[in-house]
């Protein structure tokens, strides 16, 4: 056990906790924040701590770029994670157009982004339409 806290475990394993850190700080923004805001940029936290993990599996130490030299003895890296993150970042940047879009037709619409505040406008007006179709009938 005591091997697992020893400076050199610690730091050679740096971007995995960094990842976990990163990882959480995004997971606790979007559960713990009101603001919709604030939880589209909790999610991209989160969306990037995924890339950073697999970035960090697809290298291998002494690996070289994927380009046959005809040495049989070459380590190559993994290209394929690498591919993988480019297009999930570009479908993250797409998703957060499309996140920060519907925010500002929400705002327009109810004059806030906080989560608390749409809620009990939308309670407010079911209750008015409840009482309207009761009046009604």
């Amino acid at each position: 056990m005591a091997e697992f806290f020893e400076t050199g475990f610690l730091l050679g394993h740096m971007n995995y906790w960094l990842f976990v850190i990163l990882m959480m700080t995004g997971l606790y923004i979007v559960v713990a924040r009101g603001n919709l805001l604030k939880k589209i940029v909790g999610l991209n936290i989160f969306q990037a701590a995924v890339f950073m993990l697999y970035i960090s599996i697809g290298k291998i130490s002494g690996g070289t770029a994927p380009i046959l030299t005809g040495n049989s003895d070459e380590v190559y890296s993994n290209p394929l994670p690498h591919v993988l993150i480019l297009t999930a970042i570009v479908v993250g940047i797409a998703t957060t157009a499309l996140g920060l879009a519907l925010i500002v037709r929400i705002n327009e619409t109810y004059e806030t982004i906080e989560e608390d505040e749409i809620l009990a406008q939308d309670q407010m007006m079911y209750e008015a339409d409840r009482a309207s179709a009761e009046k009604t009938s």
